[in-house]
């Protein structure tokens, strides 16, 4: 009796939490006149210190704390704005902050096992929230979480479902972090790219038989961001249809869809 009491009181500090949150998310007016930036600084990191299959040196980063510090300063005081950045810019912008943001976290609490545990270390977690809800992310002045950057931002602004294939989660069921920056004039084929290496990657897909296959959980989760319902003058797609794209082999519409378990362990080398 005693702990369900305790609990009731505790919901409305909670649910203040949360609703100051989303009203502050909601709220945000960007009022940047920034110009596009140069992402070199970013593949020079990249290029030192992830391997080819995506795995990441994040001692190695540790270590050039110092270069990292400076990109994400970069990316700090330059917040993209339509009038300025092209819609490419903005998209090569967005995933490279996630990626960069996403190893200066872990590097903050490195050593650690799994991207995860740094919901154990960090103080700064609302109860029930993850790692990926930490307002950490400062861009001239607004504070973002790599949720945000991910799917109010990536997800919800673009559509553009390959950014799945470009963001890297430090994890090692995650798309390989790729060993250079997205960049707007190569991002077309930087994208398909990474899709075509993510979906031949068997240790995340095993697309060996087109009748039955097994995905990475990323296509359960996100499906409706690969598939589109027909209006005039465009064909709908299914996940299936949009797989085909970059698969290594044609598979059926009608083929046994599998889902593999996800591996939250850092994608470390």
């Amino acid at each position: 009796m005693r702990k369900l009491l305790f609990i009731l009181l505790l919901l409305p500090f909670f649910s203040a939490c949360f609703v100051y949150n989303y009203a502050h998310y909601k709220q945000r007016k960007i009022r940047s006149v920034s110009e596009p930036i140069s992402h070199a600084a970013w593949t020079d990191l990249l290029a030192q210190h992830v391997d080819t299959l995506g795995n990441v040196d994040y001692k190695g980063f540790v270590a050039d704390s110092v270069a990292l510090k400076s990109y994400i300063a970069t990316l700090a005081a330059h917040h993209p704005n339509e009038k300025n950045w092209s819609e490419m810019e903005r998209v090569a912008y967005w995933i490279n902050a996630y990626n960069a943001y996403t190893v200066y976290i872990v590097c903050q609490y490195y050593p650690v096992k799994s991207i995860k545990d740094i919901e154990r270390k960090a103080i700064n977690i609302p109860f029930g929230n993850t790692v990926w809800d930490i307002d950490f992310i400062d861009i001239e002045g607004e504070i973002y979480s790599l949720n945000y950057l991910e799917h109010k931002i990536l997800r919800k602004e673009f559509d553009e479902p390959r950014v799945h294939f470009a963001v890297n989660c430090a994890s090692f069921s995650c798309p390989a972090l790729r060993a250079e920056a997205y960049e707007a004039d190569k991002l077309e084929a930087q994208l398909s790219e990474q899709a075509r290496l993510f979906l031949s990657d068997k240790r995340k897909n095993v697309i060996e038989n087109g009748d039955k296959i097994q995905l990475s959980k990323i296509f359960s989760w996100f499906g409706g961001d690969f598939e589109r319902k027909p209006k005039k003058g465009v064909a709908g797609r299914s996940l299936v249809d949009f797989i085909n794209l970059y698969s290594p082999l044609l598979i059926s519409a009608k083929a046994d869809v599998e889902y593999l378990d996800y591996n939250w362990g850092l994608n470390e080398q």
